[in-house]
C-alpha cells in the first residue's frame, strides 16, 4: 500500500483548492522535496512536495479537480524502485488495415517515448504545435510540460469553436484567482462610495536625484534606486498626516491603523496580486527597493505566501509601466484608498512665468467617501505631490 499524498492545510478563509498542474505522472521517480503538483486557491498557488525519494503510483485527483484540506491527491511508494524496462511495441506497416491514427497524433508519435505518448493522449494535444528539444527534434517530456505551462489550449482547459469564415472562438475557464479578483472588485463597487481625485507631479527633482546617486546606491545596496521607493516614502508620510486615509471600515466601526503596511500591486500571469510591505514607515529606501524586487519575483513565479499578500492598510498601483496616462484605480478592500501612478510624459509647464518642458505624471487617489472627506483626500494627494517635488523633505520629515 502506498503512502497517501494529501492536500496540505489550507490558509485561513480558504475552503478548497483546484488541482492546477501535475508535474509528475504515475511511474515517475521523484526526489524528496520535489514538487509533485500545484494547487491553486483564490489567493495563492500551493506546492505539494514529495515526502521522500520514491515512485508516484497513482493520481487520484486529476487536474481541474476541486479538493479540500487533507483530501487524498495521489499514492506514493517510498524508496528506490527499479522501473520495469519498457519493451518497444512492434512496428506495424503503415499499410496495415489494423492501424488506427488519432486525429491529433500522426506517424510522428512513433518517435515518442511511452510517457510522452501517454501525456499527449491524456491532454489531447496536437504534437505538431510542440517544438522538440531532443536529438533530431524529438519531442521530450519536458517539451510537453513547457507547452502546457505556456497556456496553449488543451481539451481539459478550453474549447475552441470554428465559426464561419474560418473565425475561431476559444472558451477558457476562469482561474480561481481571476474569479476571486472579479468578485472582490464588483463587491467593492457595490458597497463603497468611491470617488477619485487627481493631481500632477513634476518628477524632475527625483530624476535629478536618481541620476546623481543611482550608481552609488546600486553599489552600496545591491539594487537600483527606482521610483517606487520615493512614492512609498511619500505615501507613508502623507498617511501619518491623514490617518483616515490609512483607516478601514469594519461594520459600524472605523479602524485606525497605527502603522503603514503598503500594498504594491504587481501584475502576474495569473492576475493582479498585491504583496504587502510590512511596517513601511520603518523601512529605508534600500529596504523598500529590495523588498519590492523580492516580492515581485515571487509574484511572477507564483511563490507568494498567504502572509505576504494579506493585510495591508493602503495600496499603490502603477499603471504607468504599461503606458497608462490616466486611470481611476479601484480600492483594494477592506482598505479605504489607493494611489495610482501613471506614465511619465514630458509636457510644457508654466514655471515662474516661463514655459519649461518637464517630466510630469498624473496621480490619482481613489477613496471611500464614507470614511474619507473630500478635503482630506485632496490634501493627502497634495502632500504626496509636494514631498515628491521636493524629496529632501522625505529625509527631513517636514
Amino acid at each position: 500500500m502506498g503512502i497517501e499524498i494529501k492536500v496540505p492545510v489550507l490558509p485561513e478563509s480558504v475552503t478548497d483548492a483546484t488541482v492546477a498542474t501535475w508535474h509528475k505522472q504515475p511511474g515517475d521517480s521523484v526526489s524528496e522535496g520535489e514538487n509533485l503538483v500545484d494547487l491553486e486557491t483564490d489567493k495563492v498557488v500551493l506546492e505539494v512536495p514529495a515526502p521522500a525519494d520514491g515512485i508516484l503510483n497513482e493520481i487520484i485527483a486529476g487536474e481541474n479537480a476541486v479538493v479540500a484540506a487533507n483530501q487524498v491527491l495521489a499514492t506514493f511508494t517510498e524508496g528506490t524502485i527499479e522501473k520495469p524496462e519498457v519493451v518497444p511495441a512492434p512496428q506495424i506497416e503503415k499499410s496495415s488495415p489494423s492501424k488506427v491514427v488519432s486525429p491529433v497524433m500522426s506517424d510522428v508519435s512513433e518517435d515518442l517515448s511511452p510517457s510522452v505518448r501517454r501525456m499527449v493522449a491524456e491532454k489531447n494535444i496536437d504534437i505538431h504545435h510542440i517544438k522538440g528539444s531532443g536529438k533530431g527534434g524529438r519531442i521530450l517530456k519536458k517539451d510537453v510540460e513547457t507547452f502546457l505551462q505556456q497556456g496553449v489550449a488543451t481539451a481539459q482547459s478550453s474549447t475552441a469553436t470554428l465559426l464561419s469564415n474560418n473565425r475561431i472562438e476559444e472558451r477558457v475557464p476562469m482561474s480561481r484567482l481571476r474569479a476571486r479578483i472579479a468578485e472582490r472588485l464588483v463587491q467593492v463597487q457595490q458597497h463603497a462610495a468611491i470617488l477619485t481625485t487627481f493631481n500632477e507631479v513634476n518628477l524632475q527633482p527625483i530624476m535629478d536625484l536618481r541620476a546623481r546617486y543611482k550608481d552609488m546606491f546600486a553599489e552600496r545596496h545591491g539594487t537600483k534606486l527606482g521610483f517606487m521607493s520615493f512614492f512609498t516614502k511619500a505615501a507613508v508620510e502623507a498617511l501619518q498626516r491623514f490617518p483616515a486615509v490609512n483607516a478601514a471600515i469594519d461594520g459600524t466601526d472605523v479602524i485606525y491603523h497605527g502603522y503603514q503596511d503598503i500594498g504594491i500591486a504587481v501584475s502576474s500571469e495569473r492576475g493582479l496580486v498585491v504583496p504587502v510591505l510590512r511596517n513601511a514607515e520603518e523601512m529605508s529606501f534600500a529596504d523598500i527597493e529590495l523588498s519590492i524586487r523580492e516580492l515581485s519575483g515571487k509574484a511572477r513565479d507564483g511563490k507568494l505566501s498567504m502572509e505576504e499578500i494579506t493585510g495591508g492598510t493602503f495600496t499603490i498601483t502603477n499603471g504607468g509601466v504599461f503606458g497608462s496616462l490616466l486611470s481611476t484605480p479601484i480600492i483594494n478592500a477592506p482598505q479605504s484608498a489607493i494611489l495610482g501612478m501613471h506614465a511619465i510624459k514630458e509636457r510644457p509647464m508654466a514655471v515662474n512665468g516661463e514655459v519649461k518642458i518637464l517630466p510630469m505624471m498624473y496621480l490619482a487617489l481613489s477613496y471611500d467617501h464614507r470614511i474619507i472627506d473630500g478635503k482630506d483626500s485632496v490634501q493627502f494627494l497634495v502632500a504626496v505631490k509636494e514631498l515628491l517635488e521636493d524629496p529632501t523633505r522625505l529625509l527631513l520629515e517636514v
